[in-house]
């Protein structure tokens, strides 16, 4: 009689991801290790997975495991991205200002558009990381909508 194979059932995965806030040192090993060799990567400490992995004493196997399960939640926090459209007047200065507004509210500029001025106007499309900004979006809307030459000031995306 031919040996029968087990076959074990496929899990599979219905409705929406489930996240747990849980402590560090109550996390198995392999999943901590994980963490700190994405840490040697991403501070580019390491070149490589495999240099990762063998600093920490960790399997390739395992990292490939957890790679995508874990994330510092100070990351998930920080990541929070929007895109601003505003139309400026044509004079000399006005961009400058709106960047040095949004320094001094701690934003992080990521992309700058600008068309070319057209009937003394010109749109800019400004993508910001706001994360460390201690205002709300609407907030920083509206303060970049106050600037002198900036006639018009809108969110036109938003992501996290």
């Amino acid at each position: 009689m031919p040996e029968s194979k087990e076959f074990l059932p496929t899990i599979k995965h219905i409705g929406p991801e489930r996240y747990y806030l849980v402590r560090e040192d109550i996390l198995p090993e392999g999943i901590l290790k994980t963490a700190q060799a994405k840490e040697l990567l991403a501070r580019g400490e390491v070149k490589t997975i495999h240099d990762a992995v063998e600093q920490v004493g960790l399997s390739r196997s395992a990292f490939y495991k957890y790679k995508d399960g874990i994330h510092p939640l100070s990351k998930l926090d920080r990541e929070r991205i929007i895109t601003i459209s505003m139309d400026l007047e044509h004079r000399s200065g006005i961009l400058s200002r709106v960047l040095a507004l949004i320094a001094n509210l701690d934003g992080n500029v990521l992309t700058i558009h600008q068309t070319i001025p057209l009937q003394g106007m010109a749109n800019v499309v400004i993508s910001l990381e706001i994360s460390s900004m201690g205002e709300e979006i609407r907030e920083i809307v509206d303060r970049l909508g106050a600037q002198d030459g900036v006639k018009r000031a809108m969110v036109i995306g938003q992501g996290s």
